[in-house]
């Protein structure tokens, strides 16, 4: 099974977990893991089968659907990230970005959607700034370090690492947009209905590694994965934990659905009637794999 993700962070902690903790493995799956980097190439190769199941922002599937894609997301994957929209130290505000270059993974999609809708409330037009497509966490922060874009989306550790370093936060995703939905897992119905067992245990795997990761006991073992993968430090890693376990279980509705639904069809002016939730969600397998456990 080849899954994809486009960036590395405390979201995918489970994924870590359920690598690590043999959750894959006892579920009877092989799976490989590619890091993308890129929204953009990440949606072109799961539409074209290089990858199976893709985790992602649901705009994304919103997109592609209405492209003729048979995608449909299956299971939430996260709760939405707590991203900061960091500004280089002389920005002052959102404002403050008329005339600069911004780092997006992809111009179009995902938070860049939702950067538009500030930039907008700021006063800004599409022609005052400029989107620039440099790839996933890791990329966008060397973009800032470097100076090469005055702002962007960042998650943890990297958000934190340019704060310290004097660099601006102009707002938060749970500021601005607090009921918002997080990343989702989406795969093909073509490739759903022809691997339903497989789907269904990559399912159960997921949510295993995610109670194991809620579980107290746990805790110790938890936080020394994490800076193994990320290189991030053990106190933010146990803030970054208990916070989790702090939250219920995130989830996907039809109402977080059509808050994306209703942006993705205002950024493109699309005429309605705008597409019902159902079009690109079905969470019977997440029902299914509940009822299998």
């Amino acid at each position: 099974m080849k899954v994809a993700i486009i960036s590395e962070g405390t979201n995918t902690w489970p994924i870590y977990v359920a690598q690590e903790k043999g959750f894959y493995r006892e579920a009877g799956l092989h799976v490989e893991v590619t890091l993308t980097r890129s929204s953009v190439m990440q949606l072109e190769e799961l539409q074209k089968g290089g990858f199976d199941i893709g985790f992602q922002q649901s705009d994304h599937v919103v997109r592609a659907v209405e492209h003729g894609s048979d995608l449909f997301i299956f299971m939430p994957m996260a709760h939405a990230p707590g991203l900061t929209l960091v500004g280089a130290r002389d920005v002052a505000d959102i404002a403050g970005l008329k005339g600069r270059v911004i780092a997006v993974d992809g111009a179009r999609t995902g938070y860049a959607l939702l950067l538009r809708k500030l930039l907008a409330a700021a006063g800004l037009r599409e022609s005052d700034y400029t989107f620039r497509e440099f790839g996933g966490s890791q990329e966008r922060f060397d973009a800032l370090e470097g100076g090469q874009a005055a702002a962007s989306w960042l998650n943890p550790p990297f958000d934190r690492r340019l704060l310290a370093a004097g660099f601006r936060s102009l707002t938060t995703t749970l500021d601005a947009f607090p009921s918002y939905p997080g990343p989702i897992a989406a795969t093909r119905r073509s490739w759903a209905k022809a691997n339903e067992s497989q789907l269904i245990a990559f399912i159960r795997a997921m949510n295993g590694a995610y109670a194991w990761l809620q579980d107290p006991a746990n805790a110790g073992e938890a936080i020394r994965l994490l800076p193994a993968r990320l290189g991030l430090d053990e106190k933010a890693a146990a803030g970054a934990l208990e916070r989790i376990r702090q939250r219920p279980r995130p989830e996907i509705t039809p109402a977080g659905l059509q808050q994306v639904i209703d942006v993705y069809w205002d950024d493109e002016g699309l005429p309605p009637p705008r597409g019902e939730p159902a079009k690109y969600m079905d969470l019977s397998y997440l029902e299914r794999a509940r009822s299998a456990a």
